[in-house]
């Protein structure tokens, strides 16, 4: 989808301020994942040791 954006993006010549907020946007994304990757991955070692 970040290409995709920063395709169009050159494409329709937005500006650069519009970019940043997709370049942003896919960040916090990134970030997301990040974070849910981390609590997954703490939920299965607390179900490890209680078994």
């Amino acid at each position: 989808m970040w290409i995709c954006a920063t395709w169009a993006g050159a494409k329709y010549g937005w500006s650069t301020r519009t970019s940043g907020l997709f370049d942003l946007a896919a960040l916090a994304g990134f970030g997301f994942a990040l974070w849910q990757t981390f609590k997954l991955w703490r939920t299965r070692q607390n179900d490890k040791g209680g078994s």
